[in-house]
């Protein structure tokens, strides 16, 4: 499952291509790559913002020939339970005003099953498995 690190890195009008040659050899392998609908929003917001376009249709593209998972009504009711064990251990990843899409996001993948490929394993680790994308090939 793609954390918004590496999915707005695919999402570039050039990305690199040690992200395009992972991204190949993980479908290659035979495993899925799943866009989580959190980090979609998250990375769509700031095209938008940007009014990168190219990039909102790559983004969209991405969408087409990966595994998209929404949101559920389950994942946001996880979400709301990782987020309370979280401050209550002292442990949260967000201020307690935000949203804290890392909590969504863990929901997902756990919904998945899924290990999150992330840029930083710190905040993620603490729900789910997550693994630097450049090592998960």
């Amino acid at each position: 499952m793609l954390d918004s690190g590496p999915l707005g890195r695919l999402a570039k009008k050039d990305p690199r291509p040690d992200i395009l040659e992972w991204c190949d050899q993980v479908v290659r392998s035979g495993r899925e790559l799943i866009i989580p609908e959190i980090a979609d929003y998250e990375i769509r917001r700031n095209l938008i913002c940007e009014r990168k376009l190219h990039s909102l249709q790559i983004l969209d593209g991405l969408k087409r020939v990966l595994i998209y998972q929404p949101i559920t009504t389950k994942t946001m009711l996880r979400a709301a339970e990782l987020w309370a064990d979280a401050r209550q251990r002292g442990k949260s990843t967000a201020d307690p005003k935000e949203l804290d899409g890392d909590v969504i996001l863990a929901a997902q993948a756990l919904e998945a099953d899924a290990i999150v490929a992330t840029e930083n394993t710190g905040h993620m680790s603490r729900y789910v498995d997550a693994k630097l994308w450049s090592l998960l090939g």
